[in-house]
């Protein structure tokens, strides 16, 4: 193999190579067509880079090539060359004359990607012979593959999943196949293995077949190695170029041994000992780095008591590089083991490469891994790492010392082994999961994240710049009033805003009494009087303000204005509809001055997320089709929808139905079901765990401190909505068993919040109060309180209320339920049990109740896994 560091626009490149390739770094003569670099050159394209300098080469030859690299998910890797390939029109005149089948493939990760490819295909192919790009995302509906024509087409561009449903209905299509490019190789092997496996499968056997000689090639390109590459290379590919420029990537296919060690901080000395004895009999050249001078002093000096010959660098030592270089090749070559111990900073001014064993005495940063691996280069393996290869066919070990302190960086360590397939001691995950959580709470005040309200998981939680648990400041910051939220079970909803496919901004809706509509014509005939139109002189982030937009008139939050701003001086600021949940922007001078009289409702926009729906083939993103399907058919129409959970001003809705009226017979017609509608596509999926992970997310609140809470309802009214000025911002509530009670109100303030707050002191003194699930039939309540080995219960039944109160553990449980209706007292009973107790109320009189307690406790929702509703009582078909 060869490898080198190469000089590109002043800094110092690595690179890794199976064979010698001569980078080609100037544009003029690369080795593409002159079409497309004119093209290129047009769009202002400022490459090659380092990368592209030395894999255009092959793929323009033709080989097969595998690049691995920190631009591994750029497309440019690959198109520029591959373009120029198709040029070549006579290399493929021995390729059947048969249509509807395509000449080069590229298989992308997901949707988005893929989108990507297909528009820097169309953009870069002006310069070529029209080869008629074309993307093909096909839903699961079975007759849209069959409808799919590739006629005259030479480059398709699709996805693992999308490729197996076309070739379902056209085992043909890769009869003509001589370019396969795999887009982001990591990511297909990793979330999509199987079906990776079998589309290599049909190449393999379609090549085989293939008559004539027509060129075959596989182009490979990603970000990190993966073990799926070393059979796709072995089975799939003859004898590719391998072009890495990753040092660490390069480590895992030149075979490195990498090796975690746990010690306690206090012992690593002797750990280390321990280690250079094994070594000395199987390694001969041994760089142990540290990042302090005196370390290197103190573990030189433990070296020569122990009569372990050692050379020393670091920035202060008198010996200069040159001097310590000599002396290490020197004792090499007399045959005494040689032992090398230096600072990060010394590795590249000695340019040693030579070592066969890295010893990381302090824990390494991801970035300064890389650089310490460098010097070992020299003795990577030209055999790729394969399962087959024993302990005993490894020439070079990177030893890692993990103690109780090495917690800082052990994520992204811990992600490199795990795909370097080493063994992983459990004190390492341990670790990481530590410094993990720690970074999670330092996320404490960014907003929620949008796919785990969305879809109830997020698949990189560690890449995610946003919080995956509950922050009751910003998520509970504001809640939907009590009166618009009488009767879950059935919410008339008004989406205004689509986000994409299953999340809205709206309105719920009341058909009687409605305050907004009142408010709506109050403002509308208020500013209507020229003289109330006052523009604002200052434009102040997070106030309120009034905004005319011919006759109507909006309530709008300011959410980003200039840093700096003079009065009198006209200037663009970013306003949130409150009502509506949509962002725009407007001029200053179009805001005026709001009454407070206009400000004492709470904003009406709710965000609205539809459950059981996410996108097929494990995309984490809607495609647009969906949401486009879903805006057009629902923005600013009625929908019936029942509440399934809330948080703060979130809503998670199952089902959801648009519906209409006849007014003439007083009934309402279910149109169609969203979810259904999602599912029609065939871009969509059931997601059944959704609603549990958002309920298991809520479990978990964190306990704020008395004096917290009673700061946090006594802050100024537009507190909470500058927390929920971004969309993501705005949330909901339910919360655990294990969270002591709490009144939560909204910001807007008024008399009930004193009493609130007097309540919620009493309940800090008294006990936590319990999760409670309630359902009923004609006659019965049953309420099911949340509690693990009840001890010591109390369940005291009266005509409009129930006391419960029990120990589970050291912790005191209180529910003092104040009922929407009537019981029998002596009839109802109280049934204890290992995970929960059970209570069943009997009904005074016989029917529905539209809510368990005469007010809203944060504490009781609605035990949907057991509610029955009659077909006479049923709102709206379910599913």
């Amino acid at each position: 193999q060869l490898k080198s560091f190469q000089n590109l626009g002043g800094e110092k490149n690595f690179v890794f190579l199976s064979k010698k390739i001569e980078p080609l770094s100037v544009l003029e003569i690369a080795p593409l067509f002159d079409g497309l670099k004119k093209e290129l050159a047009r769009n202002k394209f400022s490459g090659p880079t380092f990368t592209e300098s030395y894999c255009w080469p092959p793929v323009a030859w033709g080989y097969d090539v595998v690049v691995i690299s920190h631009q591994g998910n750029d497309p440019l890797l690959y198109i520029p060359p591959v373009l120029t390939l198709l040029q070549l029109e006579s290399a493929y005149q021995a390729l059947p004359n048969t249509s509807g089948v395509c000449i080069s493939l590229i298989l992308c990760p997901g949707w988005k990607k893929a989108q990507l490819v297909s528009d820097l295909l169309k953009t870069y192919g002006k310069g070529c012979r029209d080869l008629h790009p074309m993307l093909i995302i096909l839903g699961q509906n079975k007759e849209a593959a069959s409808h799919v024509e590739i006629q005259g087409c030479e480059i398709v561009v699709t996805t693992p999943y999308n490729l197996l449903r076309l070739l379902e209905h056209n085992t043909w299509l890769l009869c003509r196949l001589c370019h396969l490019v795999l887009d982001e190789i990591n990511v297909l092997f990793s979330d999509s293995t199987e079906q990776m496996f079998t589309i290599l499968d049909y190449y393999k056997k379609a090549t085989a077949q293939a008559r004539g000689n027509p060129p075959h090639q596989i182009i490979a390109v990603g970000t990190q190695w993966n073990k799926h590459i070393t059979p796709l290379i072995k089975e799939f590919m003859k004898d590719p170029y391998v072009v890495i420029t990753v040092i660490e990537e390069a480590a895992i296919y030149g075979n490195v041994q990498q090796v975690v060690q746990p010690c306690m901080n206090s012992n690593k000395t002797a750990e280390l000992l321990k280690i250079l004895d094994f070594t000395h009999r199987n390694l001969q050249k041994v760089l142990v780095f540290t990042d302090s001078v005196s370390e290197v002093e103190m573990i030189h000096k433990a070296l020569k008591s122990n009569s372990v010959v050692s050379l020393k660098k670091h920035k202060e030592s008198k010996c200069n590089a040159k001097c310590v270089l000599e002396r290490w090749r020197k004792m090499h070559s007399s045959g005494t083991p040689v032992v090398l111990v230096l600072t990060d900073d010394c590795l590249q001014p000695l340019g040693i490469t030579d070592a066969n064993c890295v010893i990381h005495f302090s824990f390494p940063s991801p970035r300064v891994f890389g650089q310490r691996l460098h010097g070992m280069t020299d003795n990577f393996c030209t055999v790729i790492k394969d399962s087959s290869v024993g302990q005993e066919h490894t020439r070079t070990k990177s030893v890692i010392l993990l103690t109780e302190n090495s917690s800082r960086h052990t994520p992204g360590i811990l992600h490199y082994l795990k795909h370097a397939e080493a063994e992983i001691p459990q004190e390492l995950h341990d670790l990481a999961a530590r410094v993990l959580e720690s970074e999670e709470d330092e996320k404490f005040s960014r907003p929620l994240c949008a796919s785990l309200k969305t879809f109830g998981i997020c698949k990189n939680r560690t890449a995610c710049p946003d919080r995956h648990q509950i922050n009751l400041s910003i998520d509970m910051a504001q809640n939907i009033p009590d009166e618009m939220m009488e009767t879950p079970e059935r919410v008339t909803i008004l989406p205004l805003l689509i986000v994409h496919a299953t999340n809205y901004f709206g309105q719920i809706v009341k058909t009687q009494k409605d305050q907004y509509t009142i408010l709506a014509k109050e403002m509308r005939d208020y500013f209507r009087v020229p003289g109330h139109r006052i523009s604002v002189n200052r434009v102040e982030k997070s106030a309120f303000y009034g905004l005319r937009e011919g006759a109507v008139c909006h309530r709008v939050q300011v959410v980003e204005s200039p840093a700096k701003e003079e009065e009198n001086v006209v200037c663009k600021v970013t306003i949130k509809y409150i009502d509506e949940g949509r962002t725009s922007q407007v001029n200053s001078d179009q805001l005026l001055h709001l009454p407070a009289r206009f400000q004492s409702l709470p904003p009406q926009a709710v965000e609205i997320v539809v459950c059981k729906v996410k996108p097929i083939d494990n995309e984490i993103e809607w495609n647009p089709k969906v949401t486009d399907h879903i805006d057009q058919k629902i923005k600013g129409k009625l929908h019936h929808a029942k509440v399934v959970h809330t948080l703060g001003r979130t809503v998670w809705v199952d089902p959801m139905v648009g519906v209409t009226s006849l007014s003439s017979l007083r009934m309402w017609i279910n149109e169609y079901n969203i979810r259904s509608e999602i599912l029609s596509t065939g871009l969509g999926t059931d997601n059944p765990e959704h609603v549990a992970e958002i309920q298991k997310l809520c479990r978990h609140m964190p306990v704020l401190d008395h004096a917290e809470n009673l700061e946090h309802f006594t802050k100024e009214d537009t507190a909470g909505l500058e927390e929920a000025s971004n969309p993501q911002d705005t949330s909901m509530q339910e919360n655990s068993p294990e969270r002591c009670n709490t009144s939560l109100s909204s910001p807007w303030g008024d008399v009930a919040q004193t009493k609130e707050v007097e309540d919620f002191t009493l309940h800090q003194q008294k006990g936590c109060h319990p999760q409670i699930k309630w359902f009923q039939d004609t006659g019965t309540v049953t309420v099911r309180v949340q509690i693990l080995s009840a001890a010591d219960s109390k369940c005291k039944f009266s005509k409009e209320k129930v006391v419960f109160s029990a120990y589970s553990g050291d912790k005191l449980y209180l529910a003092d339920l104040e009922l929407y209706q009537s019981i029998i007292a002596e009839k109802s009973t109280c049934v204890i049990k290992d995970t929960e107790v059970v209570i069943l109320l009997v009904k005074e009189k016989r029917g529905a109740w539209c809510k368990l307690l005469k007010n809203k406790n944060v504490h009781v929702s609605l035990d949907f896994e057991h509610w029955e509703e009659s077909e006479d009582e049923r709102p709206f078909a379910v599913g």
